[in-house]
């Protein structure tokens, strides 16, 4: 934390410039930020309300439910699929950061990580209003919202700095990261609520560590709850934990990176 804390004018600029740079040469730029989670939304609404009539868990009876916790559970796993595909590739694609100039290497996994907050929070910003738009209440519990996230955000920083250093003496690992993404997709209570699971097989989807965020996330955004307080404790030491062993792996593994690029 103190080195990101030193670092943070780096981070900044450095985070500016990848959210910019993917937006450059179009039209609109930095607005599509806005338009891809609304136009996704959209596309949730009608196919599961319209084509397919889903109702959640077979309860209520709004169009719109289905689909904004659909979109909920995937904002959550959009944020871990970007950061953790992109970083067994990290140091790789910056080897002149290694090589020719002095960096702090472990700032790349935060910078990414920061890119896909930045979309992440304009997801959950669509997701408000829409959720505003189609209802007649506010969620005060949306405020928890930055402590449900936090071991979260450690625990995908944690496997990112494992990933971006193993990465580089094993180039197996960005194909592998892949398949567990999809993967993870669909062993996570993204289209389906937990007891949809059979009940013999909730404990193996619980070690799945999305989906603690994914039901505290559904729970102050849209049911109107808190958190679960011990559950999140647990969750805040296992992320820290998680943060500390990759951070670990990447600075002893760091000593080798200039060898074998």
């Amino acid at each position: 934390m103190r080195e990101i804390w030193q670092n943070r004018g780096l981070i900044r600029q450095m985070i500016k410039r990848e959210v910019i740079g993917r937006y450059r040469g179009s039209m609109l730029g930095i607005v599509w930020s806005f338009f891809n989670p609304v136009f996704m939304l959209l596309v949730y609404t009608f196919v599961f309300s319209v084509v397919f009539q889903a109702r959640w868990g077979g309860g209520t009876e709004n169009k719109s439910e289905f689909a904004i916790l659909i979109f909920s559970g995937m904002i959550v796993h959009s944020l871990f699929a970007e950061c953790i595909s992109r970083a067994p590739g990290l140091i790789l694609s910056n080897v002149s950061y290694v090589k020719k100039v002095v960096f702090p290497l472990q700032i790349l996994p935060v910078i990414t990580l920061g890119a896909a907050l930045f979309h992440t929070l304009i997801s959950v910003g669509v997701l408000l209003l829409f959720y505003a738009l189609t209802h007649t209440q506010f969620n005060w519990t949306v405020v928890y919202l930055p402590l449900v996230i936090l071991p979260y955000l450690l625990l995908i920083l944690g496997i990112s700095w494992f990933l971006a250093a193993t990465g580089v003496f094993l180039r197996d690992v960005g194909q592998t990261t892949g398949i567990l993404v999809t993967v993870l997709l669909f062993l996570s209570p993204v289209f389906y609520p937990v007891e949809a699971m059979p009940e013999s097989y909730r404990p193996l989807l619980y070690l799945n560590p999305l989906t603690f965020t994914i039901e505290q996330v559904r729970d102050i955004l849209i049911w109107n709850r808190g958190p679960d307080w011990a559950g999140l404790a647990l969750d805040m030491l296992a992320g820290t934990s998680i943060a500390c062993a990759g951070l670990f792996w990447f600075q002893k593994a760091r000593k080798g990176f200039a060898d074998v690029l």
